[in-house]
């Protein structure tokens, strides 16, 4: 003779509330993912703190059109007859005045700029005018506009995008230009000592020192991101399609030996990727 306790009411009722707990049972068991972000919340700044009526480059070049440093604030800004940047001292907050005085030897716009790592009061642009340009920023600021740079290099046939110092080598600067050409700058003589013209094949979208400055890594328009010796011009490694999208990729070093790039899928959607070299 068996006996079904599913039969029996009691038993029956148990059953069901092992299977099925109540609603309410079931929510006080979730636990709540804690994190660091949920509850900060970013204060801007009061406005005599900021730095209000610059007008900034309305270029469309793919740049940042702005450099800091510890002393100096540098900014891209709009110019007529001409390219132009404003540099000012980080103290100097405020409402912009109308006669502020520019950085204005380029006869074209100014497409990047760069503080030197090694000195405060340096500066390089950039600009579609073919050439670079070294800037010194006397203390304090500017009182008058400057026409005059230090040092003007010239060797690219296109417009220059990109200029970089090098991090730990004193004069040491990079420019890459429209011509798919780097050269390596020796500041102190103004001359080229470096020039990588046979390994781009289109348009160089970013260009990144590691962090001793004995490679760089280089992101291409024909999708390619490559990493290389400037010393000899070897490709060191190179990788295909990093990714899918059309738009521009950029990448650098984040170690030795790794490299976060920023691109976009097949379906314009914004991606980060890490990679090992």
């Amino acid at each position: 003779m068996y006996l079904c306790l599913e039969s029996l009411p009691f038993f029956r009722t148990l059953l069901l509330q092992v299977t099925f707990p109540p609603p309410a049972l079931a929510m006080s068991r979730k636990v709540v993912r804690t994190s660091k972000f949920r509850h900060v919340f970013g204060q801007p700044v009061k406005a005599d703190q900021c730095y209000d009526d610059i007008r900034v480059s309305q270029n469309t070049w793919d740049s940042n059109f702005c450099a800091v440093n510890p002393k100096f604030l540098a900014i891209v800004v709009e110019a007529s007859g001409g390219g132009a940047f404003l540099v000012l001292p980080l103290a100097k907050t405020g409402r912009l005045d109308k006669s502020q005085p520019l950085v204005c030897g380029h006869t074209a716009a100014v497409l990047d700029i760069d503080w030197c790592p090694h000195n405060d009061n340096v500066i390089a642009s950039g600009s579609e005018d073919c050439s670079v340009m070294v800037w010194e920023i006397p203390d304090g600021g500017l009182t008058r506009s400057l026409t005059e740079p230090i040092v003007t290099l010239e060797g690219h046939t296109k417009r220059v995008g990109i200029v970089l110092w090098h991090p730990t080598a004193q004069n040491i600067l990079l420019s890459a230009g429209c011509d798919n050409v780097i050269l390596i700058w020796d500041v102190g003589c103004g001359q080229s000592v470096i020039c990588i013209d046979e390994t781009h094949t289109d348009l160089i979208y970013s260009v990144a020192w590691n962090l001793d400055g004995s490679l760089i890594c280089t992101s291409c328009k024909d999708k390619k991101i490559r990493v290389i010796e400037p010393r000899v011009g070897t490709i060191v490694a190179e990788k295909d399609k990093p990714h899918e999208g059309s738009r521009p990729v950029r990448a650098i070093f984040v170690s030795d030996d790794k490299i976060l790039t920023t691109g976009f899928s097949r379906m314009s959607e914004r991606q980060l990727a890490y990679w090992d070299t």
